[in-house]
């Protein structure tokens, strides 16, 4: 493969082809100029300019037959797996320039002439071009010299160079872009370059055994065939909170249940984005390995090590009739911040404060959540129908302070809580649906 050097490599390539070719062919009876620039850049406006080859690259492109191999490049969780090529096409405009009749003409013919005798850039060229030995190398520009790195030489893909026909549209575009008269031109298609990255990927060993080898015969197990449509692996499939509960509170019990979770050491896994270290807690699977339950903690360690908002809940076990543990996949979990309105000695949580004053006049609002909130967490109050963002604070074990226009009338008043889109429950889902009365709030008058 090549580096990312590739593309420049080529324009210099064709640029050496062309210029030897028309130093030894063009018989124009002066010296002719073969650049690699931008139209705009170039003039002719001296009597004594000679007349001049011009390649430009217009337009990369992705190469519809490499563009979607050796997908995925990566796992599910981001490792890069493979080193997958670029793989790009190159759109070439060829332009001749001459000050007298019939120059550019007699330039262009000739330079495509010498493509069309040279439709592949073989290695050797490649390599001639780019290295020009016994030339020393550092005679030439540093451009030039940084080009030698590219690798083109050595991509598995030979290098085409194909005759393309760009509409009168498009080229007029083109040149109306590029600010610039239209000179005689030719466009072409090179393909392909592949650019490969040189990170480092994850190979897999070869597999020895297929299953536990057993260890009087040698012999693997096999593979284990089940009579079913389940998962041959141990897998989460749901994690439910109390009934009736849309999303789960600290103290409250998850029921989890999946598929071929019987084991030794199991242990339910709990990963946060603001979490530093996974939260681990010992469960015991039911005797069918289908299920177990996870109660939360309450208690005060609990407050800080929880966050509200999503988890990721997995389990880790040693399934039966296995030596090497196994972590199944992550199912979400959800931790509503559940406003303290009365106050909680065995935690050592204040009620919660209405206040109304101030200049202006106005609602504020202070309580404490359970757990708490975190300071990169985004949290909301309503009351009833009226919402106000926390104030910010120093520290995460710091009573979140809401702020509410005067026009908040006076009395009871519902409350929810929003972390990071988790409303703490404020409905009883019973027959019929009804508000919890504990989560209100008085305002006073």
């Amino acid at each position: 493969m090549s580096s990312p050097l590739a593309i420049g490599a080529v324009s210099a390539v064709l640029r050496n082809l062309l210029d030897n070719g028309i130093v030894e062919q063009v018989p124009l009876g002066t010296t002719v100029s073969v650049t690699a620039s931008a139209p705009d850049t170039i003039k002719l406006d001296a009597p004594d300019d000679p007349p001049q080859l011009n390649i430009f690259l217009h337009q990369v492109t992705p190469n519809a037959g490499w563009r979607n191999r050796d997908l995925p490049s990566r796992s599910s969780d981001g490792e890069r797996l493979t080193n997958h090529a670029l793989a790009v096409d190159l759109h070439y405009l060829i332009t001749a320039y001459g000050r007298t009749d019939f120059q550019a003409e007699i330039l262009l013919g000739y330079a495509m002439h010498l493509l069309h005798e040279r439709p592949i850039l073989d290695r050797a060229a490649i390599r001639r071009a780019l290295d020009p030995s016994p030339l020393d190398v550092s005679m030439l520009p540093p451009t030039f010299q940084v080009l030698a790195a590219s690798d083109l030489a050595d991509q598995m893909e030979a290098i085409r160079i194909t005759p393309t026909v760009m509409p009168i549209e498009e080229m007029s575009k083109l040149w109306s872009a590029i600010q610039s008269h239209y000179r005689p031109s030719a466009a072409y298609q090179v393909s392909v370059v592949l650019i490969d990255a040189k990170r480092a990927a994850r190979s897999p060993l070869p597999v020895l055994s297929r299953g536990i080898r057993d260890n009087v015969t040698q012999r693997d197990r096999g593979v284990v065939v089940n009579p079913d449509m389940l998962p041959p692996l141990p897998t989460l499939f749901a994690a439910l909170p109390p009934p009736n509960r849309p999303v789960a509170r600290l103290g409250d019990t998850i029921t989890v249940t999946g598929v071929r979770l019987a084991g030794a050491g199991a242990m339910a896994r709990l990963v946060h984005r603001l979490v530093t270290t996974p939260i681990e807690l010992p469960v015991t699977p039911n005797a069918a390995g289908t299920g177990f339950s996870l109660m939360l903690p309450n208690d005060a360690a609990a407050q800080s090590t929880f966050a509200p908002g999503l988890w990721q809940l997995s389990l880790h076990l040693t399934p039966t009739g296995e030596s090497n543990a196994r972590e199944t996949n992550g199912i979400g979990v959800l931790i509503a911040a559940d406003p303290v309105i009365t106050a909680d000695a065995t935690l050592g949580l204040p009620a919660a404060a209405v206040v109304r004053g101030g200049t202006p006049a106005q609602v504020t609002v202070t309580l404490s959540t359970r757990p708490q909130v975190r300071l990169a967490q985004r949290a909301t109050l309503a009351l009833d129908g009226t919402t106000a963002e926390a104030s910010p604070r120093a520290a995460a074990s710091d009573p979140l302070i809401f702020v509410f226009p005067n026009s908040v009338p006076a009395g009871d008043r519902k409350v929810r809580l929003r972390v990071d889109g988790v409303d703490s429950p404020l409905v009883l889902h019973s027959t019929p649906p009804a508000f919890d009365p504990s989560q209100q709030l008085t305002v006073p008058a």
